[in-house]
């Protein structure tokens, strides 16, 4: 029998669809939370949210629309929210703006998660204690922030760097979200959970090239291994020893981009996105 060790505690992980946010969402039901879980596909989400118990919720990350009926949904359903797992993302082309205008890694990546955070803050501040879960990359390491140009409006935009960028702002947006809210006990982390053998990269021609071929299994690890280092997290709570901090895998503070420390940036960040949103 599987310890019941998230016995009690309520979840919400986004990207539940299939890879490992799915996984992710299944064995935490299976160690005793109550796991509510969305994506952007009704047929891909439904199977996973009658595995966990929940009714699905249903997102498109590239409508902020579709974002903030989420989080009234979300609301609606809990009290309390003890662990919030920002996993859905993705690589994208630039050059294909998502419904709100904006550069598709900037937004799905970045700008959907933090608008969802910020309005289900109410919901985390009224668990005894929660953990918010960013889905970062190692891939951090090839972006670059530009406040002034966050949609890449005056500069070139390659799928690579656009997505670095993106992961790189998850890091950027752990640590204001440490600073701001750590008086209202929640506790922010971000993680790489490796290079994993799901269907990340679909959208994007570059990255799905590599996981089509026979190269993807030598290139990746399982479902399984890439969600392990996210349930671990999920398991150990709201510990300040891991708020703000970075995870590569099971590893703390693993390597960042100079940028990820730039109190600059994490500030103008969240101004930024704040105001790209609608929250100021």
């Amino acid at each position: 029998m599987t310890e019941q060790t998230m016995a009690g505690r309520t979840v919400l992980v986004t990207g539940a669809s299939d890879g490992i946010g799915a996984e992710t969402a299944k064995v935490l039901a299976d160690k005793g939370a109550t796991v509510h879980v969305t994506g952007r596909s009704a047929d891909k989400l439904r199977p996973i949210a009658e595995a966990v118990g929940t009714e699905p919720l249903i997102a498109d990350f590239s409508r902020l629309d579709d974002v903030r009926r989420l989080a009234a949904q979300v609301s609606e359903r809990v009290e309390t929210l003890d662990v919030l797992m920002n996993n859905a993302g993705g690589t994208f082309s630039p050059s294909k703006k998502t419904h709100d205008g904006h550069e598709p890694n900037f937004q799905v990546n970045h700008l959907a998660p933090f608008l969802l955070t910020n309005l289900l803050h109410p919901r985390l501040a009224a668990a005894d204690g929660s953990l918010v879960v960013n889905t970062s990359s190692i891939a951090n390491l090839m972006g670059r922030v530009v406040l002034d140009d966050l949609d890449y409006e005056h500069r070139r935009a390659l799928e690579v760097r656009a997505y670095g960028t993106g992961k790189l702002m998850n890091i950027l947006f752990t640590r204001g979200s440490t600073q701001r809210w750590s008086g209202d006990g929640i506790v922010s982390t971000a993680v790489h959970p490796g290079p994993v053998g799901s269907s990340f990269g679909r959208d994007s021609f570059f990255v799905g090239l590599l996981y089509r071929t026979p190269l993807k299994r030598l290139a990746t690890i399982s479902v399984p291994d890439g969600a392990a280092p996210m349930i671990a997290l999920a398991e150990r709570g709201p510990d300040p020893e891991i708020d703000g901090r970075y995870f590569s895998r099971f590893t703390i503070d693993g390597r960042e981009h100079k940028q990820a420390h730039d109190q600059a940036l994490i500030d103008g960040l969240w101004e930024r996105s704040a105001a790209l949103v609608g929250l100021v």
